[in-house]
């Protein structure tokens, strides 16, 4: 395949696209393939390198957001016919509860995935004012009370230690949830692109 055939090629597989999109994604790769040739590939090995033209038309469809994703879905092809706009107003009572439970769930996972992260980084910055409102404390007791300030400052010290910890843990898992939101998205996506294949 030579680079007018991937971008008419291309072209055809985006064309459920507004032109400006389609226009701006086929620009993109052909100047991906233009920087190969210039590291010294050749045309069809440029374009080779890119892989599968399905994989590269799905991964442009992923990109997009989900709200255009599901307006285009609503879209018909074709003037409704009478019948077809009856049977909407009919089942009204059952669809829109569909659409909005799937919409509540869409929002509730990334609700619930988002507040553990909040609530990760919570314990780790009252681990880190602990420990340091903890330190002065104890060495304020330690001049009057002792013992008693010296067990406030190790148990602050520990806060410290803990936060330290937690920080790098908190900070691995708000990477791996944060991908995961994104892991579901596209999911969600895929699902919207698997049946405009279909169509």
């Amino acid at each position: 395949m030579n680079k007018v055939e991937f971008k008419l090629c291309l072209e055809e597989k985006l064309k459920a696209l507004p032109q400006n999109e389609i226009q701006k994604s086929v620009e993109y790769y052909l100047e991906m393939i233009d920087d190969r040739i210039e590291d010294g590939m050749s045309e069809e090995e440029a374009i080779n390198a890119l892989g599968d033209i399905d994989v590269i038309v799905n991964n442009i469809m992923l990109e997009r957001p989900l709200s255009s994703l599901m307006k285009e879905k609503m879209k018909s092809k074709n003037e409704l016919k009478t019948w077809e706009i009856i049977l909407l107003v009919l089942g009204f009572p059952v669809w829109f509860p569909l659409v909005m439970s799937f919409f509540a769930v869409i929002f509730s996972v990334y609700v619930a995935i988002w507040s553990i992260i909040i609530s990760m980084w919570a314990v780790v910055f009252s681990l880190i004012i602990v420990g340091i409102v903890g330190v002065g404390t104890g060495i304020i007791y330690m001049i009057g009370h002792g013992m008693s300030g010296m067990f406030i400052l190790g148990c602050a010290i520990c806060c410290l230690g803990l936060s330290i910890l937690a920080f790098f843990a908190v900070k691995f898992i708000s990477v791996c949830l944060i991908k995961l939101t994104g892991t579901f998205l596209r999911a969600i996506k895929s699902i919207f692109i698997k049946k405009e294949a279909n169509i």
